[in-house]
């Protein structure tokens, strides 16, 4: 079986995030898919198989199946138009988070996903003794989002995961106000059994609704502040939010699976 690693949300390899992608002829069992997770040990593996009109989309972690997914998504994309659907722009995923579009325009990939409710929490203790620094503001959704002061704080904090794992949320994510971005994030995810996700489009369901709410925008540009970095160009319309971003081709593979 032929396996893709394509680094998204950046145009250059060794930066972004990357994923595997596998476009299947049909569905392999659960198991075997984990596995192949397991053995990529990326922060995410991409299984899709065309379906009539559109894709069926599943993500895997190394800790197991997720719900959905940024950066495999754009990934999944990239490859279905650049090997599968060379003559399409467009291209559907149904998913366990709904029906996902992505548009290409040149370079640029557009992500339709749905935003995440957020709901304002008490700043705790065990918050500022997993980031290392009290959050100023916390809410919830899917995940758990803390903000901070600056950027600076961000970029810089050094997160117990251990006692990440003891917080609410599937993933952690910190972010502050940017300077050169409208907003800069990190995003962790220990319950999964990645540390950092170097750039986290469902994280993004958290962060941009927040922030477009905070600064009044409905565009922003964000950065993910993780050391391979990548930037995501964000926009809000109702309860959707809108990713786009670029990727490359870092390596074809085939997998000898029996």
């Amino acid at each position: 079986m032929k396996q893709y690693i394509v680094d998204a949300f950046t145009d250059h390899v060794f930066s972004g995030n990357p994923a595997a992608v596998c476009i299947m002829e049909h569905w392999l069992g659960d198991d075997l898919l984990q596995s192949i997770a397991k053995e990529n040990n990326l922060s995410e593996t991409a299984f899709a198989v065309k379906e009539g009109g559109s894709y069926h989309l599943r993500w895997f972690t190394p800790g197991g199946e997720i719900d959905l997914c940024g950066h495999a998504t754009l990934a999944t994309s990239f490859v279905i138009l650049s090997f599968y659907e060379k003559g399409s722009r467009k291209v559907d995923f149904n998913t366990k988070s709904g029906i996902l579009t992505v548009v290409r325009n040149d370079d640029m990939y557009e992500m339709t996903f749905p935003a995440y409710t957020l709901k304002e929490t008490a700043v705790t203790d065990a918050m500022a003794e997993a980031f290392g620094v009290r959050p100023i503001e916390a809410w919830m959704g899917r995940d758990l989002l803390c903000v901070f002061e600056d950027e600076f704080v961000v970029r810089h904090m050094k997160p117990d995961f251990k006692k990440l794992m003891a917080l609410d949320g599937l993933l952690q994510h910190a972010t502050a106000k940017g300077k050169g971005f409208d907003c800069v994030s990190r995003s962790f995810a220990p319950k999964l059994l990645v540390s950092e996700d170097p750039v986290c489009g469902s994280g993004h369901c958290h962060i941009v609704p927040y922030w477009c709410k905070a600064t009044g925008k409905d565009h922003l540009t964000a950065y993910q502040a993780s050391a391979r970095g990548g930037i995501l160009y964000c926009r809000t319309d109702g309860d959707h939010v809108f990713l786009s971003g670029k990727a490359v081709l870092f390596a074809v593979s085939e997998l000898m699976i029996d």
